[in-house]
């Protein structure tokens, strides 16, 4: 597990105590947490990556800020939907209490972020057709459009500020915003390359 393990833990616990509570406490405390966000997801699950800093990092104390950017560079490298951070984000929070828990938060957690969101979508869509015609409908939809979109724009500056430390990695951080806007080049090679400069030490955190 990327950024976890007993010194990682030891360090988050030096600037952020978190509540002590026992291993069935903490479980619950992961399931509330994730199942409470899970209907404000707009547009995908890294709309709520900000809430989830803030929630992970600064109230709940699960981890650190470069713990955070860890897993979410882990839950984006890997194949599936960017809700898998949640599984990442339960297993740090109860890491520390051993293995088999952390599996059982994870999965915990990530059943309570999909779970309410995907009966209501279920739910939407077999009466959504039915207001295909309706002005409604099409407010509706324009209306979510910007907020989605500044949703995702706030999102892409928090993973900014937390991942990136030092002139060097922004300037790297805009060279990629700015070639990913303007050419076809894939995503992978621009992570190959970040890689190969972060295991070279030329960009650190």
């Amino acid at each position: 597990m990327i950024g976890i393990g007993p010194d990682s833990l030891a360090a988050a616990a030096a600037h952020c105590t978190p509540a002590s509570l026992s291993d069935l406490g903490r479980l619950a405390q992961v399931i509330w947490t994730f199942l409470s966000l899970s209907l404000f997801s707009l547009g995908g699950g890294n709309t709520l990556l900000a809430e989830y800093h803030h929630l992970t990092v600064d109230q709940l104390c699960w981890l650190t800020s470069a713990q955070f950017s860890d897993l979410y560079a882990l839950a984006e490298a890997a194949p599936g939907p960017s809700s898998m951070i949640v599984g990442l984000l339960a297993m740090g929070a109860a890491w520390k209490e051993g293995p088999l828990w952390g599996l059982l938060s994870a999965f915990s957690g990530e059943l309570a972020i999909l779970l309410p969101s995907t009966l209501l979508m279920v739910a939407a869509s077999l009466s959504w057709n039915r207001l295909r015609d309706s002005p409604w409908r099409v407010a509706f939809e324009r209306g979510l459009g910007p907020i989605t979109l500044g949703i995702l724009f706030a999102v892409g500056l928090k993973i900014l500020t937390t991942a990136n430390h030092g002139p060097l990695a922004y300037l790297v951080s805009f060279v990629v915003c700015a070639l990913m806007l303007r050419t076809r080049i894939s995503p992978l090679w621009f992570m190959a390359v970040a890689g190969v400069l972060g295991g070279l030490g030329v960009i650190n955190r």
